[in-house]
């Protein structure tokens, strides 16, 4: 079938139909890069969106023109509820962290960072499918116990990013990744790691693995299927070396082959990326705006602290006042508006009534016109002829009418008047006489007009015409 004519509208399916009330409650996200950054950082916040998948916006396109206002203005409608922003400088990379609408905002710079194409390219068996990115990555948090606020700052923000796992409801199928944050208390670092997370039964051989993948096996260095099943010595160093820690009882049928429930698996953690390793900057009390609750390089004093607060409580003051004014102005150029839109309406009301009167005066004028002209008409026709008018002569004819009669009339006049001007035709050397009126004009054969035309004649052609016989 050819394609139908006229305007396409696509359906948006969640705007039309009710999200359930745990995805509304889930965290949602805003991740884009502010700023002039490299192609990498650019890269690095793509990656970083596939890390909170799918409770983010996955082809956020921010502009140049957009500010942090536009982003919170829109959060509310879209359950957003975090904030992340990279951002460059000459001193390096920092990663904002921001809870909205109210804050707190946490400043991390970026020592070093390994984008996911870089990450997965270093593996022998890639493992990186789109069935990862279904469902929200499991949080795993550690030695984030230290004492400080900061600290307890950090483990709520990264708590509240992704969404809680009720573990009654929960299903393994759903869990598919994992996020680590792993904090080091000495250097004061935090690793920040990706990983899917893959079930591997225990207890069978390499070749029983393959035919319970339904992978089809190479046989034809063994003379029987046996042999090929019974045979030791092919496992790889790290299904060798597997921890019976990673051994855990399923309660649930995973979603890979060979994974029964109420048998035991292994757990392997293959890495996805990208790599991040931070370290906490400042913690800010606003949305990138208020005061400064914790700074790992700047200490200030207790009145410097004092003096910022009064600083900080006099630019809200000032910015009170100037939103007052400005609500005051818009107020009153909204009564200046109004009362100009009513005057307008009432001289738009007396316009009418005025031009309704000009018409009529208008029409009143013309029709005392038209009866001046009648009666000097009729006192022309008086003075000429000597008699009264007749009474239907000038009433209810009118003048376009009576132009046109006469005009109709005239080319006949004129054509008897020269019909009876014209006398002796038939004499040679009598001299042509017509007769207008009471004029008499006379033609000759060196009249004017003649002259004129052998003097064109002459101009226009030249030596042409100097053979012939001249007039």
């Amino acid at each position: 079938m050819g394609k139908k004519k006229g305007r396409s509208v696509k359906r948006n399916v969640q705007a039309n139909s009710d999200e359930p009330e745990e995805l509304k409650r889930a965290p949602h996200s805003f991740v884009f890069h502010r700023g002039s950054v490299g192609n990498s950082v650019i890269e690095l916040t793509k990656d970083f969106r596939k890390v909170m998948e799918p409770f983010t916006a996955s082809e956020l396109k921010a502009r140049k023109k957009n500010t942090i206002k536009d982003f919170v203005s829109v959060s509310g409608l879209l359950h957003v509820s975090h904030m992340c922003i990279f951002t460059s400088t000459t001193l390096g990379t920092y990663l904002k962290i921001a809870r909205l609408p109210q804050g707190p905002t946490l400043t991390f710079w970026v020592h070093s960072y390994s984008l996911s194409r870089d990450v997965v390219s270093m593996m022998k068996k890639q493992f990186v499918f789109e069935k990862l990115f279904r469902n929200a990555p499991l949080i795993i948090l550690n030695n984030f116990s230290g004492e400080g606020l900061q600290m307890k700052l950090m483990a709520s923000m990264f708590q509240n990013m992704f969404p809680t796992i009720n573990v009654t409801k929960a299903k393994l199928s759903s869990i598919r990744r994992c996020t680590l944050l792993s904090y080091n208390t000495t250097s004061k670092l935090i690793d920040f790691r990706h990983y899917a997370i893959k079930a591997v039964p225990v207890g069978l051989s390499k070749g029983v693995k393959k035919l319970v993948q339904s992978k089809v096996p190479n046989l034809g260095r063994f003379e029987d299927v046996s042999e090929f099943i019974s045979k030791s010595g092919q496992l790889s160093e790290s299904e060798a070396e597997d921890d019976p820690e990673s051994h855990v009882t399923l309660p649930q049928k995973m979603p890979s082959r060979g994974n029964m429930p109420f048998t035991q698996s292994a757990l392997r953690l293959i890495e996805l990326g990208p790599r991040l390793t931070l370290q906490l900057k400042k913690i800010e009390e606003g949305l990138m705006s208020g005061e400064v609750l914790f700074h790992e390089i700047v200490e200030k004093t207790e009145e410097e602290k004092l003096l910022i607060k009064k600083k900080r409580e006099e630019k809200r003051k000032v910015k009170e006042k100037r939103r007052k004014i400005q609500e005051e102005n818009a107020r009153k150029k909204a009564k200046i508006k109004e009362e100009l839109k009513q005057k307008s309406l009432k001289g738009m009301h007396k316009r009418s009534e005025n031009e309704i009167e000009m018409q009529k005066a208008v029409a009143e004028a013309q029709e005392e016109a038209e009866l001046e002209e009648d009666d000097d008409d009729r006192e022309w026709y008086r003075q000429e002829v000597g008699q009264e008018p007749d009474r239907d002569l000038f009433d209810g004819a009118p003048r376009k009418q009576t132009k046109r009669k006469q005009s109709s009339e005239q080319p006949n006049q004129k054509r008897r008047k020269l019909e009876n001007g014209f006398r002796n035709n038939n004499d040679k050397n009598s001299k042509k006489q017509i007769k207008f009126g009471n004029k008499n004009v006379r033609f000759s054969k060196g009249s004017a007009v003649q002259k004129n035309n052998r003097f064109h004649k002459r101009k226009v052609f030249g030596s042409k015409l100097s053979n012939k016989k001249k007039y």
